[in-house]
């Protein structure tokens, strides 16, 4: 019987959920032992599954945006051990690969912010 195509969302979304929670529950813990990853506190902001469930993107952030490019590498190089711990955690029939990438999304928010600040467009708006 296959499922659908809402119900298959509303899978995706939860599994998604549950790698965000598990993921941050072991970045905020200190279980990768990783010299950059433990200076650092890493916020993951969302994680997007693949319909299939096999492949999840990991957007992070970490505190005040400092180093992120380092905090990236570090968790690329943990890729594997926090694989491990995602499969072990969260009971899905494969173990997801997971990709870091940068929340770029507080950027754009606040770029957006200092748009609508300038002079001229609340002038505009106004």
């Amino acid at each position: 019987m296959k499922s659908e195509p809402q119900e298959r969302s509303v899978r995706v979304l939860r599994v998604g959920e549950q790698v965000r929670h598990v993921l941050s529950e072991i970045l905020a813990r200190g279980d990768v032992h990783d010299e950059t990853l433990a200076k650092h506190m890493v916020t993951v902001t969302e994680v997007r599954m693949s319909p299939d469930l096999r492949h999840a993107t990991v957007f992070v952030k970490p505190l005040l945006g400092k180093d992120e490019d380092a905090v990236l590498k570090a968790l690329r190089t943990n890729t594997a051990y926090l694989q491990r711990e995602v499969a072990a955690r969260v009971q899905n029939k494969y173990a997801a690969k997971l990709k870091f990438l940068a929340d770029e999304s507080f950027d754009e928010g606040s770029h957006i912010d200092a748009l609508l600040r300038r002079p001229e467009v609340s002038r505009d708006l106004g």
